[in-house]
């Protein structure tokens, strides 16, 4: 399998021209980096969505209560808030390519680990660090590709990653539904699963070349120098070489102008979140309606849900670099709040209405969905850009975890339709914060939107 390394190929065509990292021209290195990066995303999406086949196997194994079929449900979300802070930290001080590769060691070893478990506690161990793990690839990934992305073609490079959490999602139930086969030990396989992804990227991600700009970030200009001619060729050049390297500092993120952008990447973020495991709560109930919850049709069912926010996701991530940030954010969250409010009051409209609605917040949202990478990347400088991701994943990830493990009770004891209302109201707020708070960073250097 090829390694994400420069060659000749992925030089600049305007030789004889200076270029910064920021304008030079789209590369194959680019679209290998944007590969390799969003397998972060797929194996969260498909860690979380494989457990949810699994426990049909395990709760009757087992005798799992509903308070632990919901622990182990979350249970990877707790270790993701974990792993953003921790992950996103400590690549700011060591460099973005060592994390690169080790986390995901650590996804295959545990996801190994899960076959070998013999109740729900030991289960639940693995399951949060497998969660950390994840958790501190989101920073990782994600802050590396916004160094090297020129800025024409950041957006729509950060958006990819996250339509690849959605086919994630949708790839598990497909594999969870294949794997059910193989007997009552069969959540043993789907628990594994996941170490096959997991290896084949740690491969696929060997022999990254350092960020230039964390480099230069770390004063260690010389360095920085020789890694973009490695990759983009003598021609290319930084454009915001630091007089003196600036120390990683966590305070930084909740200081001056930077506490009100850490303030409105965190809320927007878990708002936009939160709702879209409600939506996943309420897709089986949609799935009832229309006959598709009989033997062998559930999990595919519950794939076309994932389809529907991959949809959404990667129709955002094609107009990404069209539109302003502010727009791509704030007008499609608006359209996905007033679904929400319509299923909420209308909950037993007809089917066609009610899928309607569904699929009309499942595209929309893909808009702030996206958004959620691409503005903690642009808006904080280098020397803090992964703590910041950190630190956006971790407070969303516990409104993932609220969502996740109260949507099923509330189901219970109030209805589709209450449900359904919590979620608009959330929403509401994520959408009023992003016209209050959000800025608009399109086709800016990263130095230029982070405002250094």
């Amino acid at each position: 399998m090829s390694s994400v390394r420069g060659n000749g190929a992925d030089t600049p065509a305007e030789t004889g021209s200076r270029r910064t990292l920021d304008d030079l021209p789209l590369t194959a290195f680019h679209r290998r980096l944007t590969v390799y990066s969003a397998g972060g995303p797929f194996l969260d999406g498909f860690v979380l969505g494989i457990i949810g086949v699994a426990l049909t196997q395990l709760t009757p194994a087992w005798h799992l209560s509903g308070a632990w079929q919901g622990v182990l449900g979350a249970s990877a979300l707790i270790g993701l808030f974990a792993g953003g802070l921790l992950g996103g930290y400590v690549t700011d001080r060591i460099g973005r390519t060592v994390m690169y590769t080790l986390d995901l060691l650590l996804v295959a070893i545990c996801s190994v680990a899960q076959f070998f478990a013999t109740g729900p506690v030991m289960l639940l161990a693995f399951r949060f660090v497998l969660g950390i793990a994840i958790g501190a690839d989101y920073p990782i990934a994600t802050s590396l590709l916004a160094e090297f992305a020129p800025r024409r073609k950041r957006g729509s490079l950060l958006g990819w990653l996250t339509a690849m959490w959605a086919a994630g999602n949708a790839a598990a139930y497909l594999v969870g539904e294949g794997l059910k086969h193989l007997g009552p030990d069969a959540w043993r396989w789907m628990l594994l699963s996941p170490a096959v992804f997991a290896i084949l990227l740690v491969l696929a991600r060997w022999g990254t070349p350092e960020s230039p700009r964390w480099l230069a970030a770390r004063g260690r200009v010389d360095e920085a120098r020789a890694a973009l001619h490695k990759v983009f060729g003598p021609d290319a050049e930084l454009e915001d070489l630091p007089e003196e390297p600036e120390p990683v500092r966590f305070r930084t993120l909740i200081s001056g102008n930077y506490l009100r952008r850490t303030v409105f990447v965190a809320l927007f973020w878990t708002c936009s979140i939160l709702p879209i495991y409600a939506i996943y709560a309420f897709g089986p109930a949609l799935l009832a309606a229309l006959g598709l919850d009989g033997p062998g049709l559930a999990n595919f069912g519950d794939a076309s849900i994932g389809l529907l926010f991959l949809i959404g996701c990667v129709a955002a991530t094609l107009v990404a670099n069209r539109f302003s940030r502010r727009g791509l954010l704030i007008a499609p969250f608006a359209v996905a709040t007033a679904a929400l409010f319509a299923l909420g009051f209308f909950p037993h409209a007809a089917v066609p209405v009610v899928a309607t609605l569904f699929a009309v917040y499942a595209i929309a949202i893909g808009g702030p969905t996206i958004m959620q990478w691409i503005y903690p990347n642009e808006l904080f400088p280098t020397e803090v850009r992964a703590t910041a991701v950190g630190v956006g994943t971790s407070v969303s990830r516990i409104g993932a975890a609220v969502g996740t493990f109260l949507t099923p009770l509330l189901l219970a004891s109030a209805g589709i339709g209450v449900t359904m209302l919590i979620a608009a109201v959330v929403s509401t707020v994520g959408v009023v914060v992003s016209v209050v708070m959000a800025p608009e960073t399109r086709d800016q250097s990263l130095a230029e939107a982070s405002g250094r």
